[in-house]
C-alpha cells in the first residue's frame, strides 16, 4: 500500500500492537477502515451479526454484502483498500466471547452493558494500552478512551458506563418502525475523533479522555 500522503505524519511501524475491533457495524467497520488506510492491518474483529440491507445507509458495507456476516465483509472491503491486511487480520464471527485482549482496544459495540463488562474484566490487563469507546446518538455523539497504565483514567471510563443498555435505548431517536436512527456524517465525525485520538497517543501525545461532536451544528468539545 503506498503511504505517500500520510506516512510522513503517522508510521504504522510505530503501532506492532493488535488492534481489537469489537463490533463491526457503523462504529466498528468506519474504525477499521480509517486504521486500515493508515497501513495498520494487525487488526482482530469481533461481530456475532450479518449485513442487513438497512446497514447500508450508515456502515461501511456494500449492497453485494447483505447476507454475508460482518466480520467476513469487512474484512473482504479491508484487504480491497490494502492486500497487506490478509496476511495479519483475524475475525471472530462468534463475536467478542472473553478473549485475551492486548494493545488496543476499540469499544464499538451498541450495547452499553457488554461494553462495561469488558472494562471491568480488563482492569487489571497489563497487556492493554488502550481502549476508546464509541456512542452515537442520531447528530451527536461521544467519544471516550483511557490509558490504561492509568488506573484512575480506567476507573473514570468506567464510572461513565453507569446506566443500562435499556436506558441507553430509551434516549435513542428511533423510525416509525422503532430502528434506531442513524446517519454517516455522524458515524465519520466521531470515528474520525477517535481514531485521531488514537493516532496521537501512539505517537506520544496525553489521551484524551473525552470528546462529544454534534455533527450538525458543529459543536465539539474535548478534554484530558
Amino acid at each position: 500500500m503506498n503511504l505517500n500522503k500520510s506516512y510522513d505524519y503517522f508510521k504504522p511501524e510505530q503501532c506492532p500492537d493488535k488492534l481489537h475491533i469489537i463490533g463491526c457495524g457503523s462504529v466498528g467497520s468506519t474504525v477499521a477502515e480509517l486504521l486500515v488506510r493508515l497501513g495498520l492491518t494487525n487488526l482482530v474483529l469481533y461481530d456475532f451479526d450479518t449485513v442487513e440491507p438497512h446497514n447500508i445507509t450508515n456502515q461501511l458495507f456494500r449492497d453485494a454484502d447483505v447476507g454475508k456476516t460482518k466480520v467476513d465483509a469487512l474484512k473482504e472491503i479491508l484487504i480491497g483498500i490494502n492486500p497487506d491486511v490478509a496476511k495479519d487480520i483475524k475475525t471472530s464471527v462468534q463475536g467478542y466471547k472473553s478473549q485475551p485482549l492486548s494493545g488496543f482496544v476499540f469499544l464499538c459495540v451498541d450495547n452499553i452493558d457488554t461494553r462495561r463488562e469488558i472494562v471491568e474484566h480488563s482492569k487489571g490487563n497489563e497487556f492493554i494500552k488502550a481502549m476508546f469507546d464509541f456512542r452515537m446518538r442520531l447528530e451527536d455523539a461521544q467519544h471516550y478512551a483511557a490509558d490504561w497504565s492509568e488506573k484512575g483514567m480506567v476507573q473514570n471510563l468506567l464510572n461513565t458506563m453507569k446506566f443500562t443498555h435499556a436506558e441507553a435505548m430509551a434516549e435513542t431517536p428511533v423510525s416509525a418502525c422503532n430502528i434506531a436512527l442513524s446517519v454517516a456524517p455522524t458515524v465519520r465525525m466521531i470515528c474520525s475523533a477517535g481514531t485521531a485520538n488514537f493516532m496521537n497517543f501512539v505517537k506520544g501525545a496525553k489521551i484524551k479522555k473525552f470528546i462529544e461532536i454534534n455533527a450538525f451544528t458543529f459543536d465539539m468539545i474535548a478534554f484530558e
